[in-house]
């Protein structure tokens, strides 16, 4: 779907940010900005959207996202109830690509940089000792001033353009046109209600009133805003939900199935094993004893 364009804010005395979040959840809303953002989350769980990947998120996952690469943390919905106890916990860097002057990246020593943004456009998630190393920096740069500062971010740059320990999180660079406000309220009215009811059959017509399009134009707009229909994008965010619960191991397969909206459960393998490459109990097996 659009993305709304977000504006961040930069101190005056700061060439970027770096903002240590600790609040209910992440939000709801779906958005880009020209700022690379390099996200840690130490605490929370739910679901991610980046550009037009739907994936899991966990606690732990440390992923850098380039210049205008659309984006948006959903918690669960344990998140968003009243007087829950449950609350995330993040470590956000955020700088424009020249944040060091236009012409820094052009320098002979600075020749894995443009590399590295490069690949941020399709989002990089980082694993292993390299991840382990950028924790501990982000940590550290959230308490230290001025130059130590530019140090902190120039030593995480370092490590992860000469690391091979990431994967990329979508196989295409997502360049989107500034949406008006008229598609930004659309979209994210779509967004929330798909996450809210998702368990649940969701007819075109119900999904075009709350967009307030007809079917027909709901379906090709949505087609050309996510390069996917809204059924296709429905079921990606169920076989995330199953995903999960199949890891947490809590009920039978059978019962995940209509927990998460599929409807009987020959569908419900069908479409895991399309998305997963693996049926249910394979993933399951997977994941529980890595």
């Amino acid at each position: 779907m659009k993305p709304r364009l977000k504006k961040v804010s930069a101190k005056l005395e700061s060439s970027f940010n770096i903002n240590h979040d600790i609040s209910p959840n992440f939000g709801n809303i779906w958005h880009y900005h020209p700022e690379l953002e390099l996200h840690y989350n130490i605490k929370g769980e739910g679901l991610r959207f980046i550009g037009d990947n739907i994936d899991n998120f966990t606690s732990g996952e440390i992923i850098l996202l380039g210049e205008n690469l659309p984006h948006a943390w959903r918690c669960r919905d344990e998140y968003y109830q009243d007087n829950t106890q449950l609350n995330i916990e993040a470590i956000v860097i955020q700088f424009l690509p020249d944040y060091l002057g236009k012409d820094w990246t052009g320098i002979p020593e600075a020749y894995l940089i443009p590399k590295l943004y490069e690949r941020a456009k399709s989002g990089m998630m980082f694993y292993g000792e390299t991840k382990e190393k950028i924790a501990h920096l982000m940590r550290n740069a959230k308490a230290v001033h001025d130059l130590d500062r530019i140090i902190a971010l120039l030593s995480i740059l370092k490590i992860i353009s000469e690391t091979k320990e990431y994967k990329l999180i979508t196989n295409e660079n997502n360049a989107f046109n500034s949406p008006n406000e008229a598609d930004t309220i659309r979209l994210n009215k779509v967004y929330t209600y798909s996450f809210a009811n998702y368990k649940k059959e969701i007819s075109l017509k119900e999904i075009a009133a709350i967009s307030n399009l007809s079917v027909t134009s709901f379906c090709r707009y949505f087609k050309m805003m996510t390069r996917k229909s809204y059924y296709d994008f429905l079921i990606e965010i169920r076989i995330s939900h199953a995903c999960r619960m199949l890891i947490e191991d809590k009920l039978p397969t059978e019962i995940i199935c209509f927990e998460c909206g599929f409807n009987n459960v020959s569908n419900f393998y069908r479409h895991f094993k399309k998305h997963k490459g693996l049926t249910p109990l394979e993933y399951k097996r997977t994941h529980l004893f890595r």
